[in-house]
């Protein structure tokens, strides 16, 4: 369950009715929150978000990726993005799109929703990158030394194994990992398709996770033995905190609801026994927003300009769901619907504005020959 001595010292996841991935037939917390646990500081509670905002692409950064499943923007403005399918980790520049490889990442076995699935940065620093991958046995989250001035394909130094036994399989494999405002890294994992394991506490699937740098149980977990912060999820593929350190996430429903989750350490969210607010019957968290599985299955999310937006798969769609503290302002708006095909992942910038990834190439969509595309959106 952690990282190795050696590199710890030398740097110091397709089933008829559901929403899985977005295909088939049906298809980065209020008193809990991180800043409740660790150092950061929340600001001001804001305004409340505009009833109706904006979303207009202003520019395509890079086309003609494989699978793009992960993102994590650099301090200079590149981006770093996973490859689902080969396995590979590229860095695109944000100004020209160029694209370079920076390697490999050994072990990746692609299969159904499975393969290496999202990378994060941690913000003290660009020496790492942290993955979440599908191995032959398991999900795991690893982690490498990044060295950008070696030859490309080349840059990616040996992996090594951060958190090992999370559930794999074709389906539900979550996979979005994140660094959040209290330095800690937080990991959104699925069913793998086994639907018991959501409610077993003892195991990692259908869970949000929460450890340290190296693997470790972060300090204030629900059990400080355990790295599980929240479970009884179906598959969480967002992740993603607002100003006042609240953390967000999607959440694949089965045949009916997709859900925006308020995430509360120790929280039970209720899947297989609810799904969506009709079933929680006040045993379970009920989600904040839902939405019909065919109008979402979503994917990553991300907080700007005070609303939550959403990346459709199935759907084809952004949606922004305008903020009022730890609730909606006004129902949720859809964007970009069925402009770029299906939606994968979104990411704020530096200024607020937004990136989002297509996934049109993942054996699901109908691409065209510049997918998959990283397009640069504004919005308000």
């Amino acid at each position: 369950m952690t990282v190795s001595a050696a590199l710890a010292a030398a740097a110091l996841v397709f089933t008829a009715g559901c929403s899985s991935d977005g295909g088939g037939a049906g298809g980065a917390a209020g008193s809990a929150s991180p800043t409740s646990e660790g150092s950061s500081t929340p600001s001001a509670s804001p305004s409340p978000a505009p009833a109706k905002g904006s979303a207009k692409v202003t520019g395509t950064v890079a086309t003609g990726l494989d699978t793009p499943w992960g993102l994590a923007p650099l301090s200079g403005g590149d981006l770093l993005v996973s490859s689902r399918d080969s396995g590979k980790i590229l860095r695109v520049d944000a100004g020209s799109g160029k694209k370079t490889e920076a390697g490999t990442v050994p072990g990746v076995a692609a299969e159904g929703e499975g393969g290496l699935l999202g990378i994060a940065v941690p913000d003290d620093g660009e020496k790492m990158i942290y993955a979440y991958l599908t191995t032959a046995s398991d999900n795991r989250i690893v982690r490498m030394l990044y060295s950008p001035d070696r030859p490309a394909g080349k840059q990616l130094g040996a992996v090594d194994t951060v958190l090992r036994g999370i559930p794999r399989g074709t389906i539900h494999n979550g996979g979005r990992i994140a660094f959040g405002p209290d330095g800690d890294l937080y990991a959104g994992t699925g069913d793998s398709g086994r639907e018991g394991l959501s409610q077993d506490r003892d195991s990692l699937g259908g869970k949000i996770l929460r450890m340290t740098e190296d693997g470790e149980p972060a300090k204030g977990n629900p059990d400080p033995g355990s790295v599980v912060y929240s479970w009884g999820h179906r598959n969480v593929q967002g992740l993603a905190w607002d100003a006042q350190g609240r953390l967000w996430a999607s959440e694949f429903g089965q045949h009916t609801w997709d859900e925006l989750n308020l995430i509360e350490k120790g929280g039970n969210y209720g899947w297989p026994e609810a799904e969506g607010r009709d079933g929680s019957g006040g045993e379970f968290t009920a989600p904040v927003e839902q939405w019909r599985t065919d109008q979402a299955s979503p994917s990553g999310i991300a907080v700007a300009k005070g609303s939550v937006w959403m990346a459709g798969l199935r759907g084809e769609r952004l949606w922004r769901i305008p903020l009022d503290g730890a609730r909606p302002a006004a129902d949720p708006q859809a964007f970009l619907e069925g402009e770029y095909g299906r939606l994968r992942t979104v990411v704020a910038t530096d200024d607020g504005d937004l990136w989002v990834v297509t996934s049109e190439t993942d054996g699901r969509g109908s691409p065209d020959g510049d997918d998959d595309r990283i397009l640069r959106l504004e919005v308000s």
